[in-house]
């Protein structure tokens, strides 16, 4: 499989504020999230490397989190975002639009979300095939529960997981070089 042109974009082509690549797990917002972050020349932060190592144990346990365990990791993440000097892509599942809302307030400018939408059945092939990774396919459809999708919200582009991985890498990069979003 050849892979997308991810080679540092120009200035006028691309999002010029951070980038949150969200969805639920196994959407593959690690994957799309480095390709964004090679593309546009920005750091890439793993969003799931800041969870407290309590909300590791309780996710690899099989056992969702809650609202109190995600808001520290969810203000970190926009302590992250804010405390950069340039632009970041961050990987982060950003389920409800509190939790949106919070990152957008703490990033303190420029941002939009890349939402990775996909259906039960995609995603749950995709949890099955990983290997490595705290999150276990049972939590699925809690977070599938929790999600409030972000459709209509502003600065949030929707790209569809199920096509291929370059597929899905090419249409987020489309999406974010549209000048409407600079604006």
């Amino acid at each position: 499989m050849a892979s997308p042109d991810t080679s540092p974009l120009d200035q006028v082509s691309k999002f010029p504020g951070s980038i949150v690549v969200m969805g639920v797990s196994g959407c593959g917002k690690t994957s799309v999230g480095e390709a964004v972050a090679r593309a546009f020349g920005y750091a890439f932060i793993e969003g799931d490397g800041l969870h407290p190592q309590t909300n590791i144990a309780k996710m690899s346990a099989g056992v969702p989190l809650t609202d109190e365990d995600r808001w520290p990791w969810l203000g970190e993440i926009g302590r992250q975002l804010s405390a950069s000097a340039e632009p970041l892509v961050v990987s982060c599942s950003a389920l409800k639009r509190s939790y949106r809302a919070l990152l957008r307030e703490r990033a303190g400018g420029d941002l939009i979300f890349v939402y990775l939408q996909g259906s039960r059945d995609v995603l749950a092939g995709r949890m099955q095939h990983r290997e490595g990774h705290f999150m276990p396919a049972s939590l699925l459809d809690t977070q599938l529960a929790t999600l409030e999708e972000p459709i209509g919200e502003p600065r949030t582009v929707v790209v569809d997981v199920d096509q291929s991985a370059a597929d899905v890498i090419k249409a987020t990069l489309a999406a974010l070089r549209d000048p409407g979003l600079s604006s």
